[in-house]
């Protein structure tokens, strides 16, 4: 399944036992010479938590777990509905620190409240010690120091959409040093967890285009947390006004975000495609 270019493996975890499978075995399924081929592999299997429909698990291209693709969650909820595992719409789903809920519209949109960002840096986890800073509206941006020669600082807004975060903002998206300081910024030692990379140019006041490199599987086509957290980052640094349309290399996504209110920040709504490619099986 693929949303906006960015591509998943789902496994129906409830009918078969799929608990112990390996890392290793998930970066061979992954694999796109000797294996399916994916971005990350989603898991679907049964709540382990009264308030929810089904939990599901997400696995990057290099076998690790990680808690949370924006994605990946509409991909799970046409899955289950055309697989014919629920007819509830919306659904309630179990992810590692959360609860989602997911609407399926008649025009084949999926619609997903992806609750609210977090910007306590204990909670993202991000470390600023030592990081040169600067404030710009509502949002504290932090400078990067990076390795590669004659490259800027390059300050970034920090915040989790249940995974981290780092996005700043570019003149122009295509020609943005995504591959070369990607991979630099999601080993960053202020992030004992790594992080998301994001580079948003600004279009005009609802409109941006982006890159993301992500932690674990390296540029995708389409980022959903990472839509999300641009456009957070761009209304607090005051660039942007809800809702937004986010241009990504594999499609467009809506995202809305209310902002803060009575000190406690709104869900972020991300509205976008899911489409079911092929469906088969393999043996491990």
């Amino acid at each position: 399944m693929h949303g906006a270019g960015n591509d998943f493996i789902v496994l129906n975890g409830i009918d078969q036992d799929l608990s112990n499978i390996t890392c290793q075995q998930w970066q061979a399924l992954a694999h796109r010479q000797f294996g399916i081929g994916a971005d990350q592999i989603l898991l679907v299997e049964k709540p382990t938590r009264d308030d929810a429909d089904f939990r599901y698990r997400i696995f990057n291209a290099d076998g690790g777990e990680v808690e949370q693709c924006g994605n990946g969650s509409r991909c799970f909820v046409r899955f289950v509905l055309d697989q014919g595992l629920s007819n509830k719409n919306p659904l309630r789903v179990e992810v590692a620190h959360t609860v989602l809920t997911l609407k399926s519209h008649p025009d084949g949109q999926v619609e997903v409240n992806m609750g609210a960002p977090i910007f306590e840096h204990n909670q993202i986890p991000f470390n600023p010690s030592d990081l040169a800073s600067m404030q710009e509206f509502h949002e504290t941006l932090y400078a990067l120091p990076l390795n590669r020669p004659a490259m800027h600082d390059s300050f970034v807004g920090v915040l989790s959409m249940g995974n981290p975060h780092a996005v700043q903002v570019v003149a122009d998206v295509a020609s943005a040093p995504v591959l070369e300081e990607g991979p630099e910024i999601e080993k960053h030692a202020a992030f004992p967890k790594r992080v998301n990379a994001g580079y948003m140019q600004i279009m005009n006041r609802n409109e941006i285009a982006l890159r993301v490199y992500e932690r674990g599987a390296g540029e995708t086509l389409a980022c959903g947390t990472g839509a999300c957290a641009a456009v957070v980052s761009g209304i607090r640094r005051g660039l942007l006004d809800s809702p937004v349309k986010v241009h990504t290399r594999g499609g467009d996504l809506q995202i809305a975000w209310g902002g803060i209110a009575n000190n406690a920040a709104e869900p972020v709504i991300m509205t976008g495609p899911a489409v079911t490619v092929f469906e088969g099986e393999t043996e491990i």
